[in-house]
């Protein structure tokens, strides 16, 4: 990876800090995404300048996270988080360090962050700086914990489940160590609000890899949800439409989960709850396409519905592109 593979705002920031006589590098998932060939869904930058340094040489700041070491710079149409080195205190709710402190290296900060994929930053000459090994672990297609597993899901429940999302997103498998402590300490997702174990799920269920989803079922990471520690049966999951709708519904259905219990959008709660007829293969998306319109789309879905509950045979695109375009022509009035 060289400095020609980021993005303008990118150097153009590090570059200002660098002229100000601090460290400046992209860190984290953009260098892991890019590294796979994989454009990155954001840029952060980790830098020895403290926050309110930051603040002073750009022209556009959000003060986001000043506690923490964050401040959100604003260059071109780009939103760049740029966050201190910083050392972590204790977890004393499991979810978020009582205390950070500042004043240490780039090795250190990317010490405290949860996998080896996402320990790797870009330094100014050119180098990866990869002290744990992130750059073999993506060679090798592996998601493991930067140090101690165990004690990385202790500060943070929330990895437990973003260890098997990177797995379920990236096609890797969790190392071994990793995987034995995701089923020691399960038990932590307790600590995780509704909201994200919510985020998260939905996250892994429109991965190309969703029947990854089975994995907090079975070691228990779900049972304030309804989801009894059991083997649960995703195969064929892939297959479905990639809409949440279809594919919380056929979680639900499997595991158990008690979609009332989770904040999600009523859309969602209502495809779960109705019915348990087959789903159709067409999305609503196939429907606009088909020229349907605003009311028309939920009339003619709740028709292919009843359709393919009483033929569950004809629950084919062609079969039901069909029965769509006849139903589409008994919806509008005569010329």
């Amino acid at each position: 990876m060289d400095w020609n593979q980021v993005p303008t705002p990118v150097r153009v920031c590090c570059a200002a800090l660098w002229e100000a006589g601090y460290e400046a590098c992209p860190v984290g998932g953009c260098i892991r995404d890019t590294l796979l060939g994989r454009p990155p869904g954001d840029w952060d930058v980790a830098s020895s300048a403290l926050p309110e340094t930051v603040v002073s040489l750009f022209p556009r700041t959000v003060p986001t996270g000043l506690r923490h070491g964050t401040v959100t710079v604003l260059l071109g149409d780009m939103s760049l988080e740029v966050t201190a080195f910083r050392r972590e205190g204790d977890y004393a709710d499991g979810r978020h360090p009582d205390a950070v402190s500042f004043g240490v290296g780039l090795r250190e900060d990317l010490a405290r962050r949860d996998f080896t994929v996402n320990a790797m930053a870009l330094r100014r000459d050119g180098t990866l700086a990869d002290p744990f090994g992130g750059q073999a672990d993506l060679d090798a297609g592996l998601i493991r914990c930067v140090g101690n597993p165990d004690r990385r899901f202790q500060e943070d429940a929330l990895r437990l489940l973003r260890a098997v999302r990177f797995a379920a997103q990236l096609d890797f498998t969790l190392e071994n160590g990793t995987a034995a402590a995701l089923h020691r300490n399960a038990g932590r997702l307790d600590l995780v609000s509704g909201e994200r174990v919510k985020a998260e799920l939905e996250k892994i269920l429109l991965s190309p890899r969703p029947a990854l989803a089975a994995l907090p079922a079975e070691l228990g990471m779900l049972t304030r949800f309804g989801v009894p520690a059991a083997p649960v049966d995703l195969r064929g999951l892939e297959s479905l439409p990639h809409t949440p709708e279809v594919r919380w519904r056929r979680f639900c259905r499997v595991s158990g989960l008690d979609i009332t219990r989770l904040p999600v959008e009523r859309r969602i709660r209502r495809a779960v709850l109705r019915s348990e007829g087959p789903e159709p293969v067409l999305t609503g998306r196939d429907l606009y396409d088909l020229g349907l319109r605003g009311g028309e789309i939920g009339r003619v879905r709740k028709a292919l519905e009843a359709f393919v509950l009483a033929h569950p045979e004809a629950n084919t695109r062609k079969a039901l592109l069909d029965r769509a375009d006849a139903l589409k022509e008994g919806l509008r009035p005569p010329e």
